[in-house]
């Protein structure tokens, strides 16, 4: 088990991607405006590859077409005071190839907001880290 300089756990890159796999819901940080933004998303994996379905003409679209981005996911047990969390840097990009909109259309990917939601942003990870805090004692 490895120990960051502040005492969790640092969780191994296999481990972080087991745990964006499992978790439906995620926050993506952005810029919009030249200020830091973050939304909370639904999402999925296409390996290793976080997808996002939007709609074409939202903020989130716009802010994150050729951007460097953040995406992190967590789990916290307040009583238990333990947990886990999961931070991916990486670049986002619009799909706009018919085929691979074809292609993530089929994942199972379905967006909680209302409305039509055919657009995706596709981020490829660049950095992947991730810590687990356990119950001390």
């Amino acid at each position: 088990m490895t120990l960051d300089s502040a005492g969790p756990q640092v969780l191994s890159h296999e481990k972080c991607m087991h745990l964006l796999a499992s978790c439906p819901i995620g926050r993506i940080v952005f810029t919009d405006r030249a200020l830091p933004a973050v939304q909370p998303v639904n999402f999925c994996l296409d390996g290793d590859d976080i997808v996002i379905r939007t709609t074409v003409g939202s903020k989130l679209a716009a802010a994150t077409r050729q951007a460097i981005v953040a995406f992190e996911i967590d789990d916290f047990d307040l009583e238990q005071r333990t947990g886990w969390s999961v931070t991916v840097v990486g670049y986002a990009r619009a799909v706009d190839d018919p085929q691979e909109m074809a292609r993530l259309a089929e994942l199972p990917l379905t967006p909680w907001a209302p409305g039509s939601r055919d657009h995706f942003v596709v981020i490829t990870a660049k950095q992947v880290s991730g810590r687990r805090l356990r119950q001390l004692g």
